[in-house]
């Protein structure tokens, strides 16, 4: 590892001259790669600020907070950007503005990683706002930028005066052949069965989220234990470059006034009747209303002058004696909060083709947890335009996770598509996306849609079952069915004790020490989202709850087959219908024919949407119709056009005009061919409106084509019986 220090002095006049600092940090990975960390030189009247580097890639990352808490905060209100700039790939961003915009849904994905990662580790009674704003710079399109936005944010803290108890550093880690890849390129990456971003300290594993093709738990754990070690290089480079700046010492401050006389009265007065609502194994709502009238109680043996004075610190220590007696209730009773075992799962009921007109729909419920999940199947005019920085395309597949606040009870309106929905519809989307069929196995655009109807934890994974459920209803040949479960984590690191719950709740996810979704197939995990919010979590504690994950996943997957145990054997009537044929690459331009003219024409006259695609030297053609007639009409014009005639064969073809040496008749769509007076009848014809009329069907063969201008020459007499030779005269 090396260190590097910088100063350039610059004079601009005799009188002023600006100066800077540069602090370097050089991390070698090892293959020849290496990443660095500088801060002084940018953004210097931020808290902190720094770039971190990667061949051609760059991100500048820069921190602030305020110098005190809003009053009333008892939250970490911490806000993260994360942005990428068009010109950082030498491009113009799209619209008619000419500028960035709304983040897409790949920048807030970045966010999420970001945040979830740093939130922990604020310290606990720090309250005042944070803003972390990372942004892509300079982007070589071969190096993914999302692993080291959070080593940017994390470097941009340390060598801040703002108080964090990092560093941390994300790391991307890949599989290709067998070999784990840190930070693997984009075109590595493509080709890897493991796709996981690990957040971590030097010490613990923060968070981990990614997709993988159907790996074993071992496989999984092994490379999380891969990326930590490369963590740990990162966390090194940061605190030595927190010594170069001087910024080991924080900021002091002082957000939390306490009254230790006040929090003991309410654990006293509190925590047995809520250990005891706790046992109740009682509903949501139930419990949560049985929660506030203890709180009401404790409230009303104060003055009106102490409830009002006191309330935020009520508030909060009413919080943690909840939170206190679940947590014991686990680990001494070994009972949760619906009177389930560690690892139960929740009844499960679920039903297909509940929505007649779409065209797959699923109910999947668990317990109170409930997604409506539709799938609907269009053309290539239906597939997402994507449009980003670093990638730019269209998407087949695509799935949405909607979450109103209905789902939960609270009386408030919806504000549109929350990050929240974004991070949980990514999570089901990686979960399927292997599963969903390639090529002319699916000819479709597929979109998913989750809503939410009850929740009480797992929503998202309530998401993956339905949306198996839903796809196999719509005759989506999936390659396996997929499951998902949601684990978590009560531990006391006082007493050493832990236990991993199956299938959490909505409180043990609030009040505990782990989040862990696991989805897979009967053969392996098809993705994983976890964040840990205690200290110390071990490889073995890690190990339970997979092994523990796979036992519940089994479990939601067996009841998954017993509603439906595989995709319709045909789309249902009303699914609209597709045909997709593969055409000579010379024949595009004839099927579009000029401007157009030619296929329009087709879609007009048979009322179906025809897409046209040049790859690897060919064309391929889809049919798109509302019935199995217009699909047929318009596959039978296609062919038409595209069909080379073949000399010798017979054409039904229809006269399209007469002349005075013969008819032009159009035997293929866009292809007509001479039937001379001659070839019309074994009999001479004077006249060839004798015989033939404008827009009259008639067979003919196909005699000759010429080589050189591939003229066509057709015969009616070639088809007809001929006449009898006279009779000689008898002699």
């Amino acid at each position: 590892m090396e260190i590097s220090f910088f100063i350039d002095n610059r004079t601009f006049t005799s009188i002023l001259c600006k100066m800077y600092k540069a602090f370097k940090k050089i991390i070698d990975l090892g293959d020849g790669r290496t990443i660095e960390i500088e801060t002084g030189k940018l953004a210097k009247q931020a808290d902190g600020s720094v770039v971190v580097k990667m061949g051609n890639t760059m991100l500048l990352a820069a921190v602030t907070a305020a110098k005190d808490a809003k009053p009333d905060v008892d939250f970490m209100p911490l806000s993260v950007e994360y942005k990428e700039k068009y010109a950082s790939t030498g491009r113009f961003p799209g619209g008619f503005l000419k500028r960035e915009g709304r983040p897409s849904d790949s920048e807030i994905l970045v966010c999420r990683l970001i945040d979830r990662a740093l939130r922990p580790l604020f310290p606990d009674d720090y309250h005042a706002e944070v803003f972390v704003t990372v942004q892509l710079i300079s982007a070589d399109r071969d190096i993914l930028p999302e692993p080291l936005a959070g080593l940017a944010a994390s470097a941009a803290l340390a060598v801040s005066d703002i108080p964090f108890h990092g560093p941390i550093s994300e790391v991307r880690i890949g599989r290709v052949d067998g070999k784990f890849i840190v930070n693997p390129t984009a075109t590595q990456n493509k080709l890897s069965d493991i796709d996981l971003t690990v957040a971590a300290t030097m010490d613990n594993i923060l968070m981990v989220e990614g997709e993988m093709k159907e790996v074993s738990e071992d496989d999984m754990l092994e490379a999380i234990k891969i990326a930590h070690e490369a963590i740990k290089i990162h966390c090194q480079a940061q605190i030595e470059l927190t010594e170069l700046v001087g910024k080991q010492v924080k900021r002091t401050y002082s957000h939390e006034v306490n009254d230790e006389p006040l929090k003991v009265a309410i654990h006293k007065f509190c925590y047995d009747k809520i250990y005891a609502i706790c046992k109740g194994s009682s509903a949501k709502h139930e419990r949560s209303d049985a929660f506030g009238l203890v709180k009401e109680e404790y409230i009303l043996t104060l003055s009106e002058e102490e409830r009002t004075a006191k309330k935020s610190l009520i508030d909060r220590y009413y919080h943690q004696v909840e939170k206190d007696a679940m947590r014991n209730m686990i680990l001494d009773d070994k009972i949760r909060l619906d009177g389930r075992k560690t690892d139960q799962i929740r009844p499960i009921w679920s039903e297909v083709d509940y929505l007649p007109a779409a065209h797959g729909s699923a109910i999947f419920t668990r317990g109170e947890t409930q997604s409506l999940t539709t799938v609907t199947l269009g053309t290539k005019l239906d597939e997402k335009v994507i449009d980003e920085v670093l990638n730019k395309g269209t998407e087949k597949f695509v799935l949405h996770y909607n979450f109103p606040p209905f789902s939960t009870g609270d009386a408030k309106a919806s504000r549109g598509l929350s990050r929240r929905e974004i991070g949980h519809g990514n999570l089901a989307f990686r979960a399927l996306k292997n599963m969903i069929p390639q090529g002319v196995d699916n000819p479709y655009a597929i979109r998913i849609v989750s809503d939410i109807l009850e929740s009480n934890g797992s929503s998202s994974m309530a998401t993956v079952c339905a949306g198996t459920l839903a796809l196999m209803d719509a005759g989506v040949k999936i390659k396996k069915p997929v499951s998902g479960i949601a684990m978590g984590l009560i531990s006391d690191t006082a007493t050493g004790r832990w236990a991993v719950l199956s299938d959490i709740l909505g409180d043990e996810d609030h009040l505990g020490d782990m989040d862990f979704k696991v989805t897979g197939t009967k053969d392996g995990i098809t993705a994983t989202q976890m964040d840990i919010k205690v200290d110390g979590l071990s490889y073995e504690v890690m190990a339970k709850a997979l092994a523990q994950a796979k036992e519940g996943r089994m479990h939601i997957l067996g009841k998954i087959m017993e509603t439906m145990d595989k995709p319709r054997e045909e789309y249902k009537p009303h699914v609209p219908r597709i045909e997709v044929i593969s055409i000579p690459k010379e024949m595009i331009g004839p099927l579009i024919g000029p401007g157009g003219k030619v296929i329009q024409e087709i879609q007009r006259e048979t009322a179906t949407v025809i897409t046209i695609e040049e790859i690897e030297g060919r064309g391929k053609v889809s049919v798109f119709g509302e019935n199995k007639e217009a699909l047929a009409a318009a596959m039978r014009w296609i062919k038409g056009i595209v069909a080379v005639p073949e000399v010798g064969e017979i054409y039904k073809g229809k006269v399209k005009s007469i002349l005075a040496f013969g008819a032009f008749v159009e035997i293929m769509p866009g292809k007509d061919g001479l039937l001379h007076i001659s070839e019309i009848d074994h009999k001479k014809v004077n006249a060839v409106e004798d015989v033939l009329k404008e827009g009259q069907e008639i067979e003919v063969k196909l005699i000759e084509v010429d080589p050189k201008t591939g003229k066509l020459r057709l015969s009616r007499k070639a088809l007809l019986p001929k006449p009898e030779a006279p009779a000689k005269p008898a002699e």
